[in-house]
């Protein structure tokens, strides 16, 4: 239940907080902006967010606590996810045999009490908070595991004698160590918590440095004594089934583990530096599908783009960009959309990295020679009606690629080239022939990820100078169209009208930033393009084609959504520049 602007108002006349003049302004400016009063009046400075919040919580009737010296027992703090309680602004403080009192920012967010209540099987009793006492309350979720880290580490180094000249045997009894154990555990499960994506664990001279890589960035988590780096790395090894006596050559492996509720794989590299092994490992969470283009960052006339040539039974569909850029996520929500009863889906991939129903899915092997180019030869013999291979990388795939989607089969792929046109010159280099593939080729994706805004955000507009610089690297007339054709903007607004926004560092975001989303360019095989394909033309004579014919590039697209608020110019101009 909300609170009317008129029972606010009255309220908030009747208790002389606010004089009549700042409220009728305030009424003003929501109705000119089609938002509620209270946003209006904190964002006018004459009172403040969290009072609103108390004004809200007398009206409603529903209790206001503040959490400021109130000790919080752990296992009742961790009945709420921390990314669950970060995402929804909401922590557990009080647990009773049946009921779970819940401190929020925003008593409306059934989704989030929903979670909750499925998830702890009690009634959950929200009350409101202030924002000073969750951002408190939502830093206990780090100190509580640090605490819980260095009673291990403390017991893990003192169990720990010289462990530099180990044989296999004496390596094995150490992974088995329980202190050893427990560290590998707490850090496998500190970085799901954390929702990271990668997990680095360096060797230093004198300690061992572990970094997290959350949203793209890596952040250092905290350094280990050094003598507990020998027996962190035989615990992973034996979680990968690698050799614990091989020291000198790199090693790869996976595993699994279930943390928070979800199961989660780790892909293990391992690679011999000047101080020891570095171990680097990724997380990929299963059941990491259910995501839908539009959530991906597809909108407009690429969205269509993309959807149209998924209803073609032949071509190809190419994802490109960098490592770590989400091409396959891409892929597997395209994936999604084709994968319906009356076809066949056959994948191979290296690694495999999300299961899907009724998809037959390959992984690749190269130390026995089951390479790409071998597995597809395999796969086009059971009769598939859409192939999915991980990635391009030499010509022979290319060459079986091209040759599938010549023979009747749908084919999506991967690349790695910087921009969606640059595929094309990248294909012919590995041996393509131009007159395939202006067969074969129905729609290019180049994309990059950016780091989105959290909610709270702080709004600007750009000076005449940096308007203009912003022009020099970017067609912002061409993004203002798309703009207003997706009615985004209104019809005649200026380059001058457009907002954009900055990051506003708070507890519950500590750099303005929560979670990663695409930016893209789309680029259809057209007959226009086909012909430049033909005549040997540039990827930049290419792209200046898909951009007469309507195609955002990824940096215009960038723009677009940090008109939206999404992101920042700053972080889009980071990303495309790297």
């Amino acid at each position: 239940m909300r609170v009317a602007d008129t029972q606010l108002k009255t309220f908030i006349l009747d208790s002389g907080l606010v004089s009549r003049k700042d409220i009728e302004s305030a009424e003003k400016t929501a109705k000119e902006k089609k938002q509620p009063l209270s946003d209006a009046l904190i964002s006018s400075g004459v009172i403040g967010e969290d009072d609103v919040r108390r004004m809200q919580a007398h009206i409603l009737g529903i209790p206001f606590v503040s959490l400021a010296g109130v000790k919080i027992d752990f296992s009742v703090l961790s009945l709420i996810p921390e990314p669950i309680a970060r995402k929804h602004n909401v922590v557990a403080y009080k647990k009773t045999e049946d009921a779970l009192e819940v401190a929020m920012l925003d008593t409306n967010d059934l989704e989030g009490i929903n979670f909750i209540q499925k998830k702890v099987g009690l009634k959950i009793l929200p009350r409101l908070t202030d924002t000073a006492s969750l951002k408190k309350t939502l830093l206990l979720y780090q100190k509580t595991l640090k605490e819980e880290f260095g009673d291990i580490i403390k017991s893990a180094s003192l169990s720990m004698g010289d462990t530099s000249n180990l044989d296999e045997k004496g390596l094995q009894k150490l992974a088995e160590d329980v202190p050893v154990i427990k560290v590998v555990d707490t850090l496998l499960r500190h970085a799901v918590i954390q929702d990271a994506s990668d997990i680095h664990i360096e060797p230093l001279e004198d300690s061992l440095l572990i970094r997290y890589r959350i949203d793209g960035l890596l952040h250092d988590a905290m350094e280990l004594p050094k003598n507990i780096a020998a027996g962190i790395t035989a615990r992973i090894k034996v979680l990968s089934r690698l050799k614990l006596d091989e020291k000198r050559l790199p090693q790869d492996g996976r595993f699994k583990m279930e943390a928070d509720g979800e199961r989660v794989s780790f892909r293990v590299s391992i690679l011999p530096t000047y101080y020891g092994e570095k171990t680097v490992m990724r997380l990929l969470r299963e059941g990491g599908g259910g995501y839908t283009l539009e959530s991906l960052g597809f909108h407009g006339l690429g969205l269509e783009r993309i959807h149209e040539a998924t209803k073609q039974s032949t071509g190809m569909i190419l994802v490109t960009g960098p490592t770590g850029s989400g091409k396959t996520t891409t892929l597997y929500t395209i994936l999604d959309i084709l994968n319906t009863p009356d076809v066949n889906i056959s994948t191979i991939e290296d690694p495999i990295e999300y299961q899907m129903a009724r998809v037959n899915q390959t992984q690749v092997r190269p130390e026995i020679g089951f390479t790409f180019a071998n597995g597809l030869r395999s796969l086009v013999r059971q009769d598939p009606d859409i192939i999915m291979v991980g990635e391009i990388r030499d010509s022979e795939t290319a060459d079986l690629a091209v040759n599938a989607a010549l023979t009747g089969h749908l084919v999506l792929s991967t690349l790695h080239t910087n921009s969606a046109a640059a595929s094309i010159p990248r294909l012919i280099d590995m041996g393509g022939e131009a007159f395939l593939l202006v067969s074969t080729l129905r729609v290019i994706v180049g994309q990059r990820l950016v780091r989105q805004l959290c909610a709270d955000r702080e709004e600007y507009r750009l000076s005449a100078d940096e308007l203009k610089e912003l022009e020099s690297r970017v067609d912002m007339e061409h993004v203002l169209s798309v703009l207003k054709e997706e009615k985004r903007v209104g019809p005649k607004a200026t380059l001058k009208d457009i907002p954009f926004y900055k990051p506003k560092e708070n507890g519950i975001c500590p750099d303005g930033y929560a979670s990663r989303i695409g930016i893209h360019e789309v680029l259809p095989v057209t007959h226009e393009v086909r012909d430049l394909i033909v005549k040997g033309a540039t990827a930049d004579a290419i792209e200046a084609q898909a951009k007469k014919e309507g195609m955002l590039t990824m940096l215009e697209d960038g723009i677009y959504k940090a008109v939206l608020g999404i992101t920042t110019i700053e972080e889009v101009l980071r990303v495309i520049t790297e």
